[in-house]
C-alpha cells in the first residue's frame, strides 16, 4: 500500500511494507506488523530532501495495521516539513 500526500510545497510518498519475521514454533508467522517507509521531495524536484525514513521499528513495535503505517508516516513527516525545512 502506498499514498502520496502534498504538503506545503513537498510532496510525501508513504510506502507500508509489511513484516512476517515473527514465527511461532511450526515456522508460521504468528503475528504480522507494518512499517511506513517515507520519501520526501520537494514538489517539482527529483532528488529527495532526505534519505528514506522508516518509521515503526523502535524497539520491534511494528505498526498493527496497514492504515495506521499509513497515517503515522505521514504525520511523522509533515512535522518533519514543518518544524525543519519550511522557514
Amino acid at each position: 500500500m502506498s499514498q502520496t500526500y502534498h504538503h506545503r510545497g513537498f510532496e510525501i510518498a508513504v510506502a507500508v511494507e509489511s513484516d512476517l519475521s515473527r514465527k511461532g514454533a511450526s515456522g508460521v508467522p504468528v503475528s504480522v506488523g507494518y512499517r511506513a517507509i517515507v520519501i520526501t521531495n520537494r514538489i517539482g524536484a527529483a532528488v529527495a530532501v532526505f534519505s528514506p525514513l522508516r518509521f515503526g521499528e523502535s524497539r520491534s513495535k511494528l505498526f498493527t495495521s496497514e492504515n495506521d503505517a499509513l497515517m503515522s508516516g505521514y504525520s511523522a513527516e509533515r512535522r518533519v516539513v514543518d518544524d525543519l525545512l519550511v522557514p
